[in-house]
């Protein structure tokens, strides 16, 4: 939002001394001559439609802008003329729960991308607004003036914006109101209960904070082997159907996050239809509403203007900051930041740019840089603590790691969630490989867990890891010499492989019980499991013969993450009991 109508495009475009003309049209760079006093960054209207563009090169007596909408008809000679400000968002609580373009623009009862230029600063919604203040106290930046009670559950809280400080002279008492209404007067200045914000700027705040929570995704192989903290970022690579959309979408329906906002960037629209179809049926189990009602889903896909994909990343980067300043957790996913990454290319090779590597302008690895710096967990200038989780997907062409964003990517990110084709073609989801994967998180949120009463988790963490790993080194032995060449140590630890992949890493995104996971329930998948191995080991050392260790029944161990409810520790403690039980009896038959 913050942008003008086509018309009032239009009517300054023709006022005198600051019309400008366009001389030059390919694909979404325009160049404009006539233009004065205009910024880097700064919001053209062109055209007598009003297209939205931005400043993205000054030169004597030349403007070069990109443009956010089709433009199609545009020609030489038609008007074009600066707002004087960056491109902005306007931030209130017509947010969640609302379906928006690259622009945040309402997409909610019509398709604005086929009406180019259209906006309304005003939405129409009325508001119930209750003051929080009393006039005559001093008010500075994040204070809170009172709340906006919203359909979604989320309390909207209505804050003094950033720069604003002074006297509280006066403050509206519990009125009904509309986005643009203002709501009180803070040191002389007028504050509404929505504000304008360049998405190119990131919020401030008052300092960051440690990162020591972590955010509970109810993934398994995400909470157990490479978990993320409140406030940290994460990458999702993985090629064609590998599964990064549905792992994205199982994020925004199971993690504990306040606020989630979806930035459905460039990709399939049928895709984005029926992950917002899920969101609309599903309940949210902390308010009893849908889950739809808690995120905000910023929808620029594969047949929208292309260089509206690429401020959608900063749009959403954006909503996320201002849901961090009043205290909530919020996190952003992006699908995909490769798509955002190629409307750099396709801009920077139409504006003569010198390009790099494949193509891509040379200050990619700093715009990835700069949009992952925004996140973290902060102490907000109203004294609250917030945070903003980055989760980026890249889609690599061919299934290649080594191209650039990819690389880039993985230097600035704390989590690599890598998605592995093999793994998604045997129906192993999440296709989440642990060879590639990594987090830097784990130590912080061990000793998180050690605090919530759960002491051994970094120890059977680690473990894990460890057997997975030396279970995939003998796994090539095996089909050189056969399984029946190996000793029987060596055997078992194929076995615990198999059972720590089959019965804690994967995970149904289509069952009740298995969708999602709570943290109690998956430390006791994993003990169960190395409770299982060592007690196959002590069974090999005993003398029973490896085969018929292997050979028992072991399927309850796998099963039970789907016969168990999603917070059901006693079925599993049950079920690791049984099994226990029965290879003892098996040890004293042999």
């Amino acid at each position: 939002m913050g942008l003008s109508t086509p018309a009032e495009g239009v009517a300054r475009a023709t006022q005198g001394g600051s019309a400008g003309r366009v001389v030059r049209v390919s694909g979404p760079l325009v160049e404009v001559e006539g233009l004065e006093h205009v910024a880097m960054l700064d919001v053209l209207a062109i055209g007598h439609a009003g297209l939205a563009a931005e400043v993205v090169s000054v030169r004597p007596g030349l403007v070069t802008a990109q443009v956010y909408e089709y433009t199609g008809g545009l020609g030489v000679g038609d008007p074009a003329a600066s707002q004087g400000r960056p491109l902005s968002a306007q931030l209130g609580p017509s947010l969640l729960g609302g379906v928006f373009d690259g622009l945040l623009r309402p997409l909610t009862g019509r398709p604005v991308w086929l009406t180019p230029g259209s906006l309304e600063e005003n939405t129409g919604k009325t508001w119930g607004f209750v003051a929080g203040s009393s006039p005559g106290q001093v008010a500075g930046p994040g204070t809170v003036l009172g709340t906006v009670p919203t359909p979604s559950g989320v309390e909207h809280r209505v804050l003094v914006p950033p720069g604003v400080s002074g006297n509280l002279e006066w403050i509206a008492d519990d009125v009904e109101v509309t986005d643009t209404d203002t709501i009180a007067i803070v040191g002389g200045r007028e504050v509404a209960v929505s504000e304008l914000w360049p998405v190119r700027t990131a919020r401030p705040m008052r300092a960051r904070r440690e990162l020591s929570a972590p955010l509970l995704t109810g993934q398994r192989v995400l909470d157990l082997l490479f978990p993320i903290a409140k406030g940290a970022t994460a990458a999702v690579p993985g090629g064609f159907g590998t599964g990064k959309t549905v792992l994205l979408q199982q994020i925004v329906k199971w993690s504990e996050a306040d606020v989630i906002v979806f930035v459905g960037c460039g990709e399939r629209g049928n895709e984005l239809a029926d992950a917002l179809a899920d969101l609309a049926d599903l309940e949210d189990p902390r308010t009893g509403l849908t889950l739809l009602e808690r995120t905000v889903v910023i929808a620029n896909t594969s047949n929208m203007p292309v260089m509206a994909r690429e401020a959608s990343i900063y749009t959403g980067m954006t909503v996320a900051e201002f849901y961090r300043d009043m205290g909530y957790d919020a996190v952003l996913l992006a699908d995909s930041t490769s798509r955002w990454a190629e409307a750099l290319r396709e801009f920077s090779s139409r504006s003569g740019a010198l390009p790099a590597e494949e193509g891509y302008p040379a200050g990619l690895a700093s715009a990835l840089a700069a949009f992952y710096e925004r996140s973290g967990q902060v102490e907000t200038l109203g004294g609250k603590e917030g945070s903003v989780t980055a989760i980026g997907a890249v889609s690599p062409p061919g299934g290649d790691m080594t191209e650039p964003v990819t690389a880039h990517t993985e230097r600035f990110v704390r989590c690599l969630w890598s998605l592995d084709r093999d793994l998604a073609y045997a129906r192993h989801y999440p296709a989440i490989t642990w060879h590639r994967s990594f987090s830097r998180d784990a130590e912080a949120v061990g000793a998180w867990h050690a605090s919530a009463g759960r002491p051994g988790w970094a120890a059977d963490r680690a473990r894990a890891i460890a057997v997975l790993a030396e279970a995939d080194r003998l796994a090539p032995m095996v089909e050189l010499v056969g399984l029946a060449a190996l000793p029987g140590r060596e055997r078992t630890v194929l076995l615990a492989g198999r059972l720590l992949r089959e019965a804690v890493l994967q995970q149904s995104a289509l069952s009740a019980n298995d969708a999602t996971c709570a943290p109690q329930k998956q430390a006791a998948l994993l003990e169960m499991v190395l409770a299982v191995y060592d007690r196959c080991l002590s069974l090999i050392d005993q003398g029973v013969a490896p085969s018929v260790v292997e050979e028992s029944d072991l399927s309850g161990v796998t099963r039970v993450r789907d016969e168990a409810g999603p917070d059901d520790v006693a079925s599993v403690e049950q079920r690791r009991d049984e099994v226990l039980t029965a290879l003892e009896r098996l040890g004293e038959l042999s």
